[in-house]
């Protein structure tokens, strides 16, 4: 889980300074604690605020007026908001945009404070379709009275600046953004549809007949959430949510371009069927040939338990749009194979061995937390048994199983690094520097873990540890210019600023080839 380190650098103020932030998500029984402090501070503040959409949500006297230093067609990584400028947003308006009609909007919710990262991704789409972007460049995995606060802000921006269709209103969110997005969906009531990329509802408010909205859900196969979105998925057709599901090629990461327009289609065709849009079924016809192309694939490649998925979601999708019956007999066709219902329990069997293969990890981690007395032999035993993982992974060809491994061993690396941020939250910074060097076993070419580990160091007066980390990470990094204003920014090394060690790591070592 190797990532550009352009996108791990947080904003100042945090209350650990400017270190990289996780690009991994917050596990789902993580964010259980975290839900049940953070509703309580959510529900009044935005039931006054945000639940107002066209009910005397404040607006722009002149909407065209605020909005003309804004660029339409292009994307601008900065918004301040008027009435809170430490509150900022990524935007983007399609080329036609003007105020003279309302348009639907996407908040989106990274977990590293990065709005423009989903933006980027969305671009496309949102012209194609016509959506206004908002990105929050200050919501983040981290103190959730910020999320509270970016949710605010930038709707109350929005609304002042922005022509917006009130009744299209979409909050998209990646990993912990994810859990906001859908946490901030269930207290409105005013979603049109949510994004979820890559983790689901918070345990601590799970989806219920009370509060229903239409589910986009996209997932990575290597994520190690995976088993969590596909029960999410099998629980939202339960509940009778209208809802989607698209996996794509790839680890705990933002769905690619080409599933962010999937996704904007959908929600397309959602709000035709309630009213929101106008039918046009044009459209609908030719989404739904290109569902049924993607499924009769599937199915002509083989994967019968995949073309069942994919008959069947395309079939609820288009009821009530266009000839849906042909896609819902050929569902029904398959779901009576052998191979579709072995595919199921094959499956479930995975997400098992995802189980197993962490278990006896979580355990050692556990223990470590305790401060044992045997801490060393623990520690090494954990260590022993992630570089096991880590190489099983390595070498294992065999695509199910490596499949599986990839998911136990991300789940892992977030493991660690989650509670190395707790034991560093907590001044600990001896014990923090076990759990970062454990993510750095189990995926050596992290910049977040290299760069928690020299910190650690850094904190715990490791001096000679802490630059031999950050030798490593600077070889790591393919954005030298934001690795060096990320040393020169953070506290832990701040020390350190005139020394000839320190200033050596300031040296692009590319500029020397």
């Amino acid at each position: 889980m190797s990532l550009p380190f352009a996108l791990l650098k947080t904003k100042r103020g945090s209350a650990r300074g400017n270190q990289p932030l996780p690009y991994a998500g917050m596990r789902a029984e993580v964010y259980t604690d975290v839900v049940k402090r953070i509703l309580p501070l959510l529900l009044l503040p935005f039931l006054v605020c945000l639940w107002g959409f066209g009910q005397g949500a404040p607006r722009a006297d002149n909407p065209s007026s605020s909005a003309a230093v804004l660029r339409p067609g292009e994307l601008t990584q900065e918004v301040r908001c008027a009435a809170n400028p430490e509150q900022s947003y990524a935007l983007y308006l399609p080329k036609n945009y003007t105020a003279s009609r309302r348009w639907p909007i996407v908040y989106a919710f990274d977990p590293a404070a990065h709005g423009r990262v989903p933006l980027d991704l969305m671009r496309d789409a949102a012209e194609k379709y016509g959506y206004i972007l908002i990105g929050s460049n200050n919501s983040r995995n981290g103190p959730w009275k910020l999320e509270r606060e970016a949710a605010q802000a930038i709707v109350l921006d929005a609304h002042a600046r922005l022509a917006i269709d009130d009744r299209r209103s979409y909050f998209a969110g990646f990993s912990g953004g994810a859990r906001v997005a859908a946490s901030v969906a269930q207290l409105c009531q005013c979603a049109a549809g949510v994004l979820l990329n890559g983790a689901g509802f918070p345990q601590g408010s799970p989806p219920s007949h009370e509060a229903t909205f239409p589910v986009f859900a996209a997932v990575g196969t290597y994520d190690f959430n995976y088993a969590e979105m596909v029960h999410l998925d099998a629980k939202l057709q339960e509940l009778g949510y209208p809802n989607f599901m698209r996996e794509f090629e790839g680890p705990h990461q933002w769905a690619p371009a080409s599933v962010m327009e999937e996704a904007f289609a959908w929600f397309r065709l959602e709000a035709m069927k309630d009213a929101h849009e106008p039918r046009d079924d044009a459209f609908a016809v030719a989404q739904a040939t290109e569902a049924g192309k993607r499924a009769r694939s599937l199915e002509q490649s083989g994967d019968l338990y995949a073309a069942w998925k994919e008959y069947r979601q395309a079939a609820a999708t288009f009821s009530g749009l266009t000839d849906s019956a042909w896609l819902r007999a050929r569902a029904e066709t398959l779901e009576k194979e052998k191979t579709v219902r072995e595919g199921a329990k094959r499956e479930e069997r995975e997400f098992e061995e995802q189980r197993q293969f962490t278990a006896d990890i979580y355990e050692g981690m556990a223990a470590l937390e305790q401060n044992s007395e045997n801490r060393s032999e623990v520690r090494l035993q954990v260590q022993q048994q992630i570089l096991m993982l880590h190489g099983s992974t390595e070498h294992e060809k065999h695509v199910e199983k490596l499949r599986v491994l990839k998911r136990a061993l991300a789940d892992v690396f977030v493991q660690a690094m989650q509670t190395g941020e707790r034991r560093l939250e907590a001044k600990d910074a001896a014990h923090a520097q076990d759990y970062f060097q454990l993510a750095c076993d189990a995926q050596p070419d992290s910049l977040w873990a290299l760069s928690d580990l020299a910190i650690a160091k850094a904190q715990d007066g490791n001096r000679k540890g802490a630059l031999e980390t950050l030798r490593r990470a600077r070889e790591k990094t393919k954005n030298f210019v934001r690795f060096s204003e990320w040393l020169k920014e953070e506290p832990a090394f701040a020390s350190w600023q005139n020394t000839a060690d320190f200033r050596a790591l300031l040296v692009d070592p590319a500029a020397h080839q």
